[in-house]
């Protein structure tokens, strides 16, 4: 990194950090209150909770992970993740937001209290707190560590991986203790923006190196050569040509990722699940100054959710195009540092190794110390009674997409390369403080305020929701760098595992809820906590079923249950949700008309690539 691409870096992280806690003097000020802390005073405007829900939401797991993803055979279709997104915020303004606000919560758990009873918002609030800081907190740490590590490391900035989980939490930490959501939201405001301009000059950088490239370089879609593409051809042309097989919404029903099918139910549960349910995105609306401005913030980062894949899938899918051999180095030394980590361990573990045919024929020594290995580990498996699991060797490392596009295509020493950097962290801290500020809010209200102490004053709530904030930074950065572990299985598997557990539950007893108003209490607290029993069961008994689709299953089985627990269980007069606010409630029209546009957008999408 040149002096320039250092100045500009530092300069971007501290005038992030510095906004944040200008904006957010309110909040620990001799005044300030509960709400100014943990729901910035209910005083965010339209365009700060848009921008705000596109940075708390956009991390490594779209820029790494989701460019990954459609560098493989993916391609496109793993775009459902942000289309599918945008209508869904569009029914998150217009069917949730109404009630959410009118009942004055500070918390999702909170709602659940005014539907079923106080056990059904504990039990919520205890499902959430495993989730915000065991699974999301420490994964969105290493998640965004390892890519910064790597691309720092190979750009001749000597860190580990321990330092960089360090160093994201305690940035993130300094200003969300200080001020709360008014400082995330300000924040966002900065490294939103920035995420935006900074993916948008990789993709424009990843098309123009397209055109430019020899086209006897190039390969296809499926790493294949290519024949017949002149060089002549423009990078629009080339992109199409090229990638033919990736440029598809729709799967086969037996792909173990996203399949046609989930679309139709699977993908929505988690997709409701996130964007309506989860308290780290719906803090953000739940401080709108009114409805209106709520549901336009909304509509906002639903449009901005529809240009995503062209900044993060698109730049994904070319990266496989022009390095293809270098992510299949890539995957030959992860797969080559795993072995040789296991096997260096004093005892036989369970795991054995299958490298690719082409690897052995090309390596026969180091292929031969791999069989052997193996069969001494099936060898003490029998003896044991234990099962093994296989390590296949990938083809390509496709999440090193988005590190070799800016190692390759953006040049140093004048600035850019700086600030691209700068605004992956930004991306990366700005969903570390979301996680952070969520979790706290939720231990601060609904288990502090409900349980320990209920004569807790405002500044006492602030002075807890800002003592969580260190203890869960300090839990977060001491179990994230165990993520890297070989033994492991990789970051998405630990998310997909556990968020699988809860999400169709939670959902489901808040469909339930709003739908029928004279189920007694008892159906919502049996509908949270059957789920995880549900979803263990499936995982187990039906491992080849995808998890998509098992979320859709148990989304279905609780419903089914809280229906037929519904006609016995009853109340005598149907639950009304009450108005406990003087905020504003009347509801936007301009912003329905946007969402109208936005989900006729999202259609139109999937006709072009279907």
């Amino acid at each position: 990194m040149g002096v320039v691409d250092i100045v500009v870096f530092f300069a971007f992280i501290a005038g992030v950090v510095g906004l944040g806690l200008w904006k957010s003097k309110s909040a620990h000020s001799a005044e300030g209150g509960a709400a100014d802390y943990f729901l910035a005073g209910r005083g965010l405007t339209w365009w700060l909770i848009g921008v705000s829900l596109i940075a708390a939401n956009i991390s490594a797991e779209q820029f790494v992970g989701m460019s990954g993803q459609a560098a493989s055979y993916l391609g496109i279709a793993i775009a459902s993740y942000e289309w599918m997104a945008a209508v869904t915020l569009v029914v998150v303004a217009f069917a949730f937001l109404p009630y959410f606000l009118k009942t004055g919560i500070y918390t999702i758990p909170g709602f659940l209290e005014h539907r079923y009873n106080h056990f059904a918002r504990s039990s919520m609030a205890i499902f959430m707190m495993i989730i915000l800081v065991g699974v999301s907190l420490s994964g969105v740490i290493y998640a965004g560590a390892l890519p910064m590590r790597d691309l720092l490391v190979e750009n001749g900035v000597n860190v580990t991986l321990r330092q960089c989980c360090w160093t994201m939490g305690l940035l993130a930490a300094v200003y969300v203790a200080a001020g709360g959501l008014k400082a995330c939201a300000w924040a966002d405001l900065i490294q939103g923006t920035a995420l935006i301009i900074g993916g948008a000059i990789i993709a424009w950088l990843a098309f123009k190196a397209l055109g430019a490239a020899p086209a006897s370089e190039l390969v296809d879609g499926t790493g294949a050569a290519v024949s017949g593409l002149a060089d002549s051809a423009g990078s629009v042309t080339r992109f199409i040509e090229l990638n033919s097989s990736k440029l598809h919404m729709f799967l086969p029903k037996t792909d173990k990722i996203i399949p046609w099918t989930a679309l139709c139910v699977g993908l929505w549960i988690p997709n409701f699940y996130y964007w309506g349910l989860n308290q780290y995105i719906t803090q953000r609306i739940l401080g709108s100054s009114s409805l209106a401005e709520g549901q336009k913030g909304i509509v906002f980062a639903a449009a901005l959710k529809l240009i995503i894949p062209f900044i993060i899938v698109f730049p994904g899918i070319i990266a496989f195009n022009l390095y293809s051999k270098d992510m299949a180095q890539k995957a030959e030394a992860d797969f080559l540092r795993s072995f040789n980590a296991i096997s260096a361990e004093q005892q036989i573990g369970t795991m054995t190794f299958k490298p690719l045919d082409t690897w052995v024929a090309a390596n026969p020594d180091k292929a031969q110390a791999v069989f052997e290995y193996n069969a001494r580990v099936e060898t003490v498996a029998r003896q044991s009674g234990k099962n093994v699991t296989i390590k296949e060797q990938a083809e390509y490392k496709s999440d090193s997409a988005l590190g070799l596009l800016i190692g390759r295509l953006i040049p140093k020493g004048k600035g850019l390369f700086g600030f691209v950097v700068a605004a992956l962290l930004g991306a990366i801290i700005s969903s570390l403080a979301a996680v952070l500020n969520a979790a706290s809010t939720i231990f601060s209200i609904d288990i502090y305020h409900s349980y320990i102490n209920r004569q807790a004053t405002q500044k006492q709530l602030v002075m807890i929701g800002r003592i969580c904030v260190g203890v869960f930074v300090v839990i977060g950065c001491v179990v994230s760098p165990l993520l890297d572990n070989p033994k492991f299985g990789g970051i998405f598997t630990y998310i997909q595992e556990f968020q699988g557990y809860v999400s169709p539950g939670i959902l489901a007893v808040f469909v339930f809820g709003l739908l029928n108003r004279r189920a007694a209490g008892i159906t919502g607290v049996v509908g949270l906590w059957v789920n995880p029993v549900l979803y263990g069961i499936l995982k187990y008994a039906y491992p080849g079923l995808d998890f998509l689709n098992r979320m859709a299953v148990c989304f279905g089985l609780v419903l089914v249950i809280m229906f037929v627990m519904g006609l016995f269980f009853r109340l005598d007069q149907p639950v009304e949700f009450k108005a406990n606010t003087t905020m504003k409630l009347e509801t936007s029209k301009g912003a329905r008309v946007a969402g109208i546009c936005v989900i006729v957008a999202t259609a139109l999408l999937y006709i072009i690539f279907r």
